[in-house]
């Protein structure tokens, strides 16, 4: 099944249960998205599977939907615990992550029998441990939790069919890999593997053999690329001068009748609540998540944001990978992230499922070889432009005179700072640093 063909696909062609479809009906959609028409398929044939593709385009469901059809013939609605064993595994890296994926799962299993669970760090085990022992089929979890689950006797993964590694460039970092080992030694090896993420290094690639058969690999667009409803923008701003290019920016969106609603990327924990703080200050509706909130206090300035009562969620990149938020308008890297990777899952909490999005860059001299690397790995220049003056009306910026949005005949010829061949050669090493938290499930 092709991409070319995809918009012509409907779930039902795949042959999901009616229970299934109804749920996915339920939720609005009709068509799948290019990753899912091309990798349910693989999937439900029991194939393991490398899915690559842009953030913001289902790649849960890619991996959900045909997960619940798979054992969606063990569904049995018995109070026994022993007749719900776990027989499919998602493992992803945050918190977030998780809690979004159990979500998703949870709707989309909404009408089977089939029980779902999530585990995660920085809450109370107990009512986990009480979930866990009355039986679930699928089970979203992060490592260092359910090894705490494992070592307590809790959860048994002795029947698990289906192992998934969600942001697998991620869960295959060195940091994970210890838990993923110790992890998958309990797990049958006569088992289907899926690795799902937005961006896969040579590295990562040829580390992953390891733990698939005969993989068919799925990319639905060019790897390590953001998607085109994202309009990405450079603004070389000295590191003294950052707090007041990006407050510049919030009023020059505002005055143009852009949303307030932004998340704005930073790379220590100490400099995310500082720069919250400060916005506080200059009046702006700020909120600050990162890895020394917890989890209580983590969901309760989330669930502020997406009721509006938050107009800039500062956060470091515990917020870079599942937070999936309607209508994301905008994104601001504070500062660039270390690592090339990061940046691309950063800008796709914007410009999600066909929606426009902006995404901002501020630079300043120490961060131009990470500039340069996010560039070699998207294989594009960024548009560098000024930051909007302060003071000034929003005229004073062609680029916010546009506004934020591609493809408008008012945009402005400018000549990016560096030439393509200029651009650094020397391949992107991967590392997957933490940078400031986990995940989000929670």
């Amino acid at each position: 099944m092709s991409i070319e063909n995809s918009k012509e696909v409907t779930f039902q062609d795949f042959g999901i249960a009616e229970v299934i479809l109804r749920a996915i009906s339920e939720q609005g959609y009709t068509q799948p998205t290019p990753i899912q028409a091309q990798a349910i398929p693989h999937v439900l044939q029991g194939q393991d599977v490398m899915g690559a593709a842009q953030t913001g385009t289902g790649k849960t469901a890619a991996f959900v939907l045909p997960i619940l059809q798979n054992i969606l013939p063990h569904a049995n609605s018995s109070a026994s615990p022993a007749r719900h064993p776990i027989r499919a595994l998602v493992l992803a890296p945050t918190r977030e992550l998780a809690d979004q994926v159990a979500d998703n799962a949870q709707r989309y299993a909404k009408y089977t029998d089939l029980r779902t669970a999530v585990v995660f760090g920085g809450v109370d085990m107990q009512p986990q441990t009480m979930q866990l022992r009355s039986g679930v089929e699928l089970l979203i979890a992060t490592p260092g939790r359910l090894l705490d689950h494992i070592g307590q006797k809790t959860v048994s993964l002795s029947q698990v069919q289906i192992l998934v590694l969600d942001e697998a460039d991620r869960m295959l970092d060195m940091g994970f890999l210890p838990d993923l080992q110790r992890i998958i030694a309990l797990i049958p090896k006569e088992r289907q593997t899926l690795l799902f993420s937005a961006t896969f290094s040579p590295e990562i690639k040829k580390l992953a053999q390891s733990y698939l058969r005969s993989p068919v690999t799925v990319e639905v667009a060019r790897q390590n690329a953001a998607a085109d409803t994202v309009t990405q923008v450079v603004h070389k701003v000295p590191s003294e001068k950052k707090r007041e290019a990006l407050v510049n920016i919030l009023r020059a969106r505002a005055a143009r009748g852009l949303s307030k609603q932004c998340i704005v990327f930073t790379n220590s924990r100490l400099g995310c609540s500082k720069l919250a703080s400060s916005l506080e200050r200059s009046q702006i509706k700020a909120g600050a998540i990162h890895g020394d909130k917890s989890q209580i206090e983590r969901m309760q300035i989330l669930e502020a944001f997406k009721q509006g009562q938050i107009d800039v969620l500062v956060a470091t990149d515990v917020a870079a990978r599942g937070l999936d938020i309607a209508d994301m308008p905008c994104v601001i890297n504070h500062e660039l992230p270390f690592n090339a990777e990061d940046y691309v899952h950063r800008i796709g909490r914007t410009g999600r499922a066909g929606a426009q999005g902006d995404a901002i860059a501020l630079v300043d001299s120490s961060e131009e070889k990470l500039l340069a690397d996010i560039e070699k790995l998207m294989n594009r220049q960024l548009l560098r432009l000024p930051v909007p003056g302060s003071g000034s009306g929003p005229e004073s910026d062609p680029f916010f005179y546009m506004p934020y949005r591609p493809g408008q005949a008012n945009v402005p010829e400018v000549k990016p700072e560096a030439q393509k061949q200029d651009l650094p050669t020397k391949p992107t090493k991967t590392v997957g640093a933490l940078l400031g938290g986990m995940k989000k499930s929670s």
